[in-house]
């Protein structure tokens, strides 16, 4: 089979925003000089070479040129302008943005594409060359395009480091009241040593209350729940269920994450044992963890699975592959294709068909470094817990099985609808990752822009996937068998129907999540934009 990095497609990568549903990257959000402010795009759209601004010559001609400010920039590197950055940009676009004929007609000389920070300048010139083209429900198609510095990419995906508490927020609603909780805590993690928990909700931070409504306050928040250096202190005030107020501190660290915290045996009302595996992000260090945890499995026996996704906003795609291998087995998924990749018409000799990996890889430096053959649970069903905190290559794991037959049973919430990755390409210090290719699954299956969602049909064609609708429960610890979205899976199993569940309903904390916001400036996450996108990593 082809190596997913050593063969022509290489590898991808999906990532996922867990906090307020997939919108990634976007605006001055993620830019490590802070609020890039408006995008000034022109508003009109055209094709990729109207007027005068398009492409002014292949971007080979004008890569590593960069503007003498340039701060991200290598110093040898910093011997032309910003309009030689712009150009470059402009370029690449053109010859890699899967809508390339649908890029907006915008004069780089603008205002906002001449910042005097020149990461600035450049994301709000990438911003406004996205197209604007919206998704059957009136959503952004191109949510997910972003700028970050080459530095903090290169962190997260090799060496599995952010910088933080620790802490994985989830935001019910952008403005007040926001309930802002703790989804979970990373293990040995400033937040772990401060004792703090899921389910602590947020009352302020450095003294802005969490439903602060001015943009002031949503700074204020901002720059306390997504520190964007290290030893950066901040105060907080939580509450718990229980009535109990926290008072604390916080300094923001460099957080190692671990991708496979919880892999255990779980059992159904009716006795059924069954595997729980929580995956938070597809990153290199999870594989290993990944195959421990499913060769676990299958010492004992399993025959059914619960694969927690609720979180997990993406990762290398050939992490992906190889999970939907454990699950499925070779027997199930030899000669079948994962993903299928189709890029614009302009690099239409690089669709690729990626087959299920079967073998470890164990990345070092974009090379697979052992390849063995993979354990597997030769399963023909599986749970999968999720909402919109699960995109990219979580999603293509359910398309990918659905692929193949594998009954998928969605347990959760709609998914972020993110059948699209890109390349990571760097240039003067800045990784630019514009959407390049969409993925179609082993039936030519890819059109859920608008995310999975569960459904108690039995349409198994389309983005809606049999299962059941249920909020998540911070109210039980991941992996507690009473824990809503897990109890319903486990009840699911027993019964094939949705189950209703004792105590505090499914329908009850449903409500609650879905609550409308009263107002005010919406707070946009200023998280690490690389965690709700896709990209192929190629060398």
């Amino acid at each position: 089979m082809t190596n997913p990095i050593r063969g022509a497609a290489a590898l991808a990568v999906v990532l996922g925003l867990a906090l307020s549903g997939c919108g990634g990257g976007g605006g001055g959000a993620a830019s490590p000089g802070g609020s890039s402010g408006s995008s000034g795009s022109s508003g009109s759209s055209g094709s990729s070479g109207s007027a005068s601004f398009g492409p002014a010559g292949p971007s080979a001609s004008f890569a590593q040129q960069c503007a003498a400010n340039n701060t991200l920039a290598a110093a040898s590197l910093r011997t032309a302008t910003l309009d030689t950055e712009k150009k470059w940009l402009r370029a690449y676009f053109d010859e890699a943005y899967l809508w390339r004929d649908q890029v907006p007609s915008v004069d780089p000389s603008w205002a906002a594409y001449s910042d005097s920070d020149s990461y600035v300048a450049m994301d709000n010139y990438f911003q406004a060359l996205k197209t604007t083209q919206l998704t059957a429900s009136g959503n952004k198609r191109d949510r997910f395009s972003f700028t970050i510095s080459t530095a903090s990419w290169n962190a997260l995906f090799t060496d599995a480091v952010e910088a933080g508490y620790g802490i994985e927020w989830k935001l019910t609603n952008t403005t007040p009241p926001r309930l802002i909780r703790i989804a979970y805590v990373e293990p040995g993690s400033p937040a772990e040593q401060a004792g703090l928990m899921r389910g602590d909700q947020l009352v302020s931070v450095d003294g802005t209350s969490a439903d602060a409504a001015d943009q002031a306050g949503v700074d204020a928040l901002n720059a306390g729940l997504f520190p964007t250096a290290l030893n950066l202190p901040h105060s907080f005030v939580f509450t718990r269920a229980n009535g109990t107020t926290l008072n604390l501190g916080l300094t923001s660290a460099n957080v190692t994450k671990t991708p496979v915290p919880i892999a255990r045996v779980v059992t159904t009302p009716a006795g059924t044992r069954a595997g729980y595996l929580l995956f938070n992000d597809h990153i290199a260090p999870s594989e290993a963890q990944l195959i421990t945890a499913m060769q676990g499995f299958q010492a004992q026996g399993l025959h059914e699975l619960v694969l927690d996704l609720r979180y997990n906003g993406g990762g290398y795609l050939y992490i992906a592959s190889e999970l939907a291998t454990m699950i499925a087995g070779t027997a199930a998924t030899s000669g079948h294709n994962f993903e299928s990749l189709t890029y614009n018409a302009r690099r239409s000799s690089e669709n690729t068909a990626n087959p299920f990996q079967s073998t470890s890889c164990y990345l070092v430096g974009n090379n697979c470094t052992s390849q063995q053959p993979l354990p597997a649970l030769n399963l023909t069903r599986v749970y999968v817990l999720a909402q919109s905190g699960t995109c990219s290559a979580s999603e293509t794991i359910i398309n990918g099985l659905r692929g193949i037959n594998v009954d998928v049973v969605l347990v959760g919430g709609k998914t972020c609808g993110k059948p699209y990755g890109f390349t990571a390409r760097d240039n003067c210090g800045v990784s630019y990752l514009p959407i390049e290719f969409g993925g179609v699954n082993d039936k030519g299956f890819g059109d859920y822009a608008d995310g999975f969602e569960p459904t108690t049909g039995a349409d198994t064609s389309t983005r809606f996937v049999h299962g059941c609708s249920v909020s998540d429960d911070f109210a039980h610890a991941l992996g507690d068998p009473a824990e809503a979205m897990l109890a319903t899976a486990l009840g699911h199993l027993d019964k094939g129907s949705c189950p209703v569940l004792a105590g505090a309903s499914a329908t009850t904390m449903h409500a609650l999540d879905a609550a409308t916001g009263k107002g005010g400036v919406p707070l946009v996450p200023r998280r690490h934009p690389g965690r709700s996108n896709a990209v192929l990593l190629t060398h």
